[in-house]
């Protein structure tokens, strides 16, 4: 049998933080559009695991591990057996910027896990998926999405009680743009709350391969690179707009929803070592010149500390790389720390051939773009110009050498739950 324990925990800041995801010299906030909130689902079969959601643009990788101790310390179970999922909101505030909202943060969902902890029930779950058209590929001539919205649903012993919906959906959580200072969960808000006044029961959403995923709706003055053309809706009520697409599918889907005692859950985690070289000077004063001309980016620190890397003899740089599962039986949530690109999710969905499997970025923190080697070739900001701003919480000044995508892909698919291939 399955029991679930949940809850949740606001972790909206109390005075103006510094916001982080946009390339702008004020990041600093102006008040609050709705709160933000970090939720925590603890589950039991035969071992116990745990899935927390957290409206963030995601921690790098040392504040994750911290914050998976202590909730490992909690559940007295291993790492691997904690799931951190960031939304990847970019009206957040930046986590790195401020030890003491880290440490607020840490201390609600250490309180939250407690809680859910301490009210586990049995349950029942069931799967599927909706077709919702909530993304654009942003990538020039790209026209490839993951429009499946995942549905996890967990309802009573009587099956008619919901306890929970976990929804899982792809599209960038920044249909609020740059000219926006409002402290704001973007619209992963306003889909839980949408949901959870139409179902009566908790909600909580996971991002897929997104990171060359727009919001199809957005709402802004400005229109900015990643909402130029006709298939972006400039909206007023973008976030209303983007929940609403949701659950008018996911409406059609969740009472159709079959639950049952699927008794084999399962958490873990494997590593690999990937690998990026530390440019030229040459190469890099090229591509911070292309960053400036097209994004109005400053590469002047990261040229430094390439110069410095390649005086101290570095040439490549090294990174282990997590990739964790989270499966109930053929339905399977797999993640890694990155912005992955939506080919992940797609090319593993075929080649297992199960609709039900999920590569999601964003995993247990966020350490740079994912690209495909197609879109490597044509480099650009999810591949080359986003490092020159974010390198220093990667610790990596160069994307991982080409090939690496298929080998995240074959690693992901070769480590795969063996309730998924059936």
């Amino acid at each position: 049998m399955i029991k679930l324990g949940y809850a949740e925990t606001d972790i909206t800041p109390k005075m103006p933080m510094q916001l982080v995801g946009f390339n702008r010299k004020d990041n600093t906030s102006r008040g609050v559009l709705k709160p933000l909130y970090a939720q925590v689902a603890v589950w039991e079969s035969k071992d116990r695991c745990c899935l927390i959601t957290i409206d963030s643009i995601g921690f790098k990788r040392e504040l994750a591990d911290e914050l998976r101790s202590k909730v490992r310390s909690i559940l007295k179970v291993s790492s691997d057996k904690v799931m951190l999922c960031f939304s990847h909101c970019h009206s957040a505030p930046n986590i790195d910027d401020s030890e003491e909202y880290f440490k607020m943060v840490c201390e609600n969902i250490v309180i939250a896990v407690q809680r859910a902890e301490a009210d586990m029930h049995l349950v029942l779950v069931g799967w599927d998926n909706a077709e919702v058209t909530i993304g654009v590929n942003r990538r020039e001539n790209n026209t490839k999405l993951d429009q499946r919205a995942g549905i996890l649903k967990v309802c009573g012993l009587d099956k008619e009680e919901r306890k929970l919906l976990l929804v899982r959906v792809t599209a960038h959580c920044n249909v609020l743009k740059r000219d926006n200072y409002l402290i704001s969960p973007d619209y992963f808000g306003n889909i839980r709350e949408l949901l959870q006044e139409k179902f009566g029961c908790p909600v909580m959403v996971v991002q897929g391969s997104a990171g060359n995923i727009a919001p199809k709706y957005f709402c802004s003055a400005e229109t900015p690179i990643d909402a130029r053309g006709e298939q972006y809706i400039r909206s007023d009520t973008a976030l209303e707009d983007m929940a609403a697409a949701v659950y008018e599918k996911l409406s059609q889907r969740i009472a159709l929803i079959e639950v049952a005692d699927k008794s084999v859950i399962d958490m873990y985690s494997r590593e690999m070592s990937l690998y990026a070289d530390v440019p030229s000077l040459a190469v890099a004063e090229n591509i911070a010149e292309e960053a400036k001309r097209y994004c109005g980016i400053d590469g002047t620190a990261w040229l430094e500390e390439i110069e410095t890397l390649r005086n101290a003899g570095v040439y490549r740089q090294k990174e282990t790389v997590e990739v964790q599962y989270f499966a109930i039986g053929r339905w399977c949530i797999c993640g890694v720390p990155y912005e992955l690109m939506v080919e992940f999710a797609l090319e593993a969905m075929e080649q297992l051939k199960n609709q039900f499997f999920y590569v999601n970025g964003y995993t247990n923190g966020c350490l740079s773009y994912f690209p495909t080697e197609d879109e490597y070739d044509r480099g650009g900001y999810e591949v080359y110009w986003s490092i020159l701003i974010y390198y220093k919480y990667f610790n990596r000044v160069f994307p991982f050498e080409r090939d690496s995508a298929s080998k995240l892909i074959e690693f992901i698919i070769g480590n795969a739950p063996i309730t998924c291939l059936l």
